[in-house]
């Protein structure tokens, strides 16, 4: 599970364009800083008026480059892209991305971006209405084709009284897409869908049946995949948790939305992992409204009908139409007298006929809610199965992704 370990010891660039959430970026290199990175910041002169050059060399420890005539004989323009192991561009204001994406050359870091030929990270931020305008969507596509990762902006509060989609990402998520992608890339080039959460099935406006899932797994599983180089659509059911950038993200709430979601997504995909904890049944009625307490009743029964076995259609549709397509689906188990979690696992795995199969037992501090875990991984041909102890969910999403690219090996 080495993909799991950070690097150490990158000579990044960090590239900071002149917006307001400049000021959020001094936080992105103490970050890089203190996990062992040495940082040449690299500010456009509308950089400096939202933070000063004694701020930016204080905290990198290095003499802060702006100007394509500082240190000629250097010639810093072509060196410094040379010599970066990764560049991040934080904040990429609407001006920023759209002089990279037309291969400008009239300041510094348009310069380095030039000359770079290691991995290039754009962290967005503006106003909601530049962020969607078609310019500046143009230019975050023809980046994208590049190569260049754009992350996604965060949504929440702008400047002055404004919110919506176009704030910048938290320091410690821009730092963990950036950092993640100089593991290795076994992933890249491949698209990836992912479930998450649980679902809720509804029996009147207000009252459901669901499960305990928060979806820490599949997030763990989503961060872990773009760390390798993945194009990843979360889906999400019913999650509260913080959601990872760099990928995209659609929310669900019933087995129904759940299902129509992972059929849309899953059509061009290489790999899908049904990390979700999907209802096996739901009620049968929808009351309109709200169910009322009665004085004279002291039960209430609701009639249950079966959800459509996701995992099962995508199994099927894929031996029909994409026969190269991995499947992962997860178990979450209780063993009883007759049959352990790992046999109920194992008979699963056969009727469901998905490709691998991550068995976990569940009950109190066990798989739901929990920070980490303990699993077995499944394999059905060849017929494997490998022990997870206990460890971290960040830890078991890697050693599921090293599962998947030991099944592509062999079949290719």
């Amino acid at each position: 599970m080495a993909n799991s370990a950070s690097p150490k010891n990158l000579n990044i660039v960090l590239g900071v364009s002149g917006g307001i959430a400049a000021y959020k970026v001094a936080g992105l290199l103490r970050i890089l800083k203190e996990a062992g990175h040495d940082v040449q910041v690299v500010p456009t002169q509308s950089a400096l008026n939202f933070v000063g050059s004694a701020t930016w060399e204080a905290l990198s420890g290095n003499p802060m480059a702006t100007e394509l005539w500082d240190d000629v004989q250097e010639v810093p323009h072509v060196r410094i892209g040379q010599n970066a192991d990764l560049v991040i561009v934080a904040p990429a204001t609407a001006d920023l991305l759209s002089r990279a994406a037309n291969g400008a050359a009239n300041d510094l870091l348009t310069n380095v971006l030039l000359t770079a030929t290691c991995p290039i990270i754009f962290a967005p931020a503006m106003h909601t209405e530049m962020w969607l305008n078609d310019a500046t969507q143009t230019n975050v596509a023809t980046l994208r084709s590049r190569g260049a990762i754009v992350i996604e902006p965060a949504v929440g509060r702008l400047t002055g009284a404004d919110s919506g989609p176009g704030r910048l990402p938290e320091p410690e998520q821009i730092a963990a897409v950036a950092l993640g992608v100089m593991s290795e890339q076994d992933l890249a080039g491949q698209d990836v869908v992912i479930t998450a959460g649980g679902t809720r099935e509804f029996f009147d406006p207000v009252r459901f049946l669901g499960n305990s899932s928060t979806g820490k797994q599949g997030i763990a599983l989503a961060e872990a995949a773009r760390d390798r180089g993945a194009s990843v659509r979360l889906i999400c059911a019913n999650v509260s948790l913080p959601l990872p950038v760099g990928v995209s993200i659609t929310h669900v709430k019933s087995s129904s939305e759940l299902h129509q979601a992972v059929l849309d997504a899953s059509h061009s995909a290489d790999i899908v992992v049904m990390a979700a904890a999907v209802a096996d049944f739901k009620p049968k009625m929808y009351e309109e409204n709200k169910i009322k307490k009665s004085e004279t009743r002291d039960d209430l029964t609701i009639e249950l009908v079966r959800t459509t076995d996701i995992l099962m259609e995508l199994v099927q549709r894929r031996n029909s139409s994409h026969p190269d397509q991995i499947i992962v689906g997860f178990a979450a188990e209780t063993g009883d007298s007759v049959t352990s979690v790992l046999e109920h696992g194992i008979a699963k795995l056969q009727r469901k006929g998905c490709d691998l199969l991550v068995v976990n037992q569940v009950g109190p501090e066990l798989g739901f809610g929990t920070d980490d875990n303990e699993v077995t991984i499944l394999t059905r041909e060849p017929a494997s199965e490998v022990a997870v102890d206990r460890t971290s969910k960040t830890d078991i999403a890697h050693a599921v992704w090293d599962a998947v690219i030991a099944l592509q090996a062999i079949s290719n």
